[in-house]
């Protein structure tokens, strides 16, 4: 089985109502995304002073699969019938997204 991450910068379309982007990204984005077969754990970051063309918050997704190509196809299908279920947000502007595999064993400090 290997290991990907899939890594996506996102933007807030109106700052005036980045609470409530949070709160739907925490509490309805990553677990519809959690229910997609083989996406294993989300951790979301602030960029506090992003760059331009930068995403001001991160989502890295953890992916453990047989087929990158057969889950990415997957989260597709599941991201366009949650979106038919209304449950997207008009606030998500994504900047960037990018998969990547995993090619060594995490290294800890220790």
């Amino acid at each position: 089985m290997e290991r990907w991450l899939l890594a996506v910068e996102t933007n807030c379309a109106d700052p005036a109502r980045e609470d409530e982007f949070n709160r739907w990204y925490d509490e309805v984005q990553v677990p519809d995304m959690l229910e997609v077969p083989g996406i294993m754990r989300a951790t979301r970051y602030e960029n506090n002073s992003p760059g331009e063309g930068q995403g001001k918050y991160l989502t890295l997704y953890e992916i453990e699969t047989e087929d990158i190509g057969k889950t990415m196809a997957l989260e597709f299908e599941h991201t366009l019938k949650k979106a038919e279920q209304g449950r997207s947000s008009d606030l998500k502007v994504i900047v960037a997204a990018s998969i990547y595999r995993q090619i060594s064993a995490p290294v800890d400090s220790r």
